[in-house]
This record gives structure tokens, sequence and C-alpha cells, in this order.
């Protein structure tokens, strides 16, 4: 094989805003953690279960208040949103006022609280986690991984996966949100099955 790039290919500058040079799907979650006097919402793009067996993991930067009290808890939970939740979702990404130790949106918008961790979630949301720290990465540039094991788990009956049902009319019903990074969101009603081989195994 010749080496070069196929024809319509191009090469991009790796060394800056290599994420924002194609549009990607990602979730959408909102991870919920205590403060020292009060509770913080934060949405997050770079969520995604570690494994089978029950970790989960998103990217944070120390600059952000969810680090902090994370580290000094040890415990958070994530809330899946669904696509008529965006604009509260966006909501809790509100930066504080300089004077501010919480930031004054978090009170006001729709939460509950987890059964085994001191953290809240978001209401009508269709997945619910509860975490608890496994460990910290840091040094991905200015930012960490933060990696939890999940001790309880809960979701919206209307968002259960029933071998029986059609997927389309299941997910027609009760739509995915996605983020379409840089910038973007999208619902998710209608989907394919992949073609997986003959014989593939997880």
């Amino acid at each position: 094989m010749s080496p070069g790039l196929p024809a319509g290919v191009t090469s991009l500058d790796v060394s800056r805003g290599l994420w924002e040079r194609t549009y990607r799907v990602a979730p959408l979650v909102v991870v919920g953690t205590r403060e020292e006097d009060g509770y913080d919402l934060a949405p997050k793009h770079m969520a995604f279960p570690l494994g089978w067996e029950g970790y989960y993991g998103f990217v944070c930067s120390p600059r952000h208040a969810t680090y902090h009290n994370i580290r000094r808890t040890g415990e958070f939970s994530v809330s899946y949103p669904r696509p008529n939740q965006v604009v509260l979702a966006a909501l809790a990404a509100a930066p504080r006022s300089g004077w501010e130790s919480e930031k004054s949106i978090v009170g006001d918008l729709p939460v509950f609280p987890a059964t085994r961790i001191d953290a809240p979630f978001l209401v009508d949301a269709y997945l619910f986690l509860e975490c608890e720290l496994d460990r910290m990465v840091d040094g991905f540039g200015p930012n960490s991984l933060i990696a939890g094991r999940v001790v309880a788990a809960h979701a919206s009956e209307d968002a259960l996966v029933v071998s029986e049902a059609e997927p389309d009319g299941h997910l027609g019903a009760a739509p995915l949100l996605v983020y379409v990074d840089p910038g973007r969101f999208a619902e998710i009603s209608v989907t394919h099955a992949f073609p997986f081989p003959e014989g593939y195994r997880r």
C-alpha cells in the first residue's frame, strides 16, 4: 500500500483545537456533588461507562468545584437528562458570581436526593447513577479523569429496555438526548440494528 491519505482527507493540527474541527456525538449527563454548604450540578459530555463491571467515569478540570467536591466527599451522582431538559442541563453550567460559594441557579433546578450518597439527581431524567469515588487520574493536560464505582442505579420505567418491545417505538416514546460537540445537541428517536458479525462476543 502506498503512503499518503485518501483523496478528500485532510490532516489536523493535533497541537491545538483537535476536538473542535469535526462534529462528534457524545452523551450529555449532569453530575451532582455536595458542596461545603449546599449542592452543585454540572453538565458533562466526556462521560462514559468504564468497562462492563459497574464503573463510570468522566473528564473534569481541577479548576471546577465538581473536582474538589468529589475529592472531598468521595462520591457523585449522574443524571441522564431527556431532550426536553436540555435548557436545565445548560443552566447547570451557569458560572458562580465572584461572591457566591454555591451556584445560585442550582437552588432553582428541580432535584431529588440520591438514596446511598449525599448528592442530588435532576428530576425527570431517565437514568440515575450513585457513584463512590474509585480514583482520580490527573495529568491529561489541564484535565483529569474521575472514575467512580456505581453503588446504586435507578431508571425511569419508560427508559427500560424490554426485549419484546420494538426499539424505534420505544425510543419514539422516550427519545435520547445527545451532545453534538462542539456546541450542539440532538434528539434520537430512530435507530437501526448494528450489523454484528456471526459469532461476535463482547
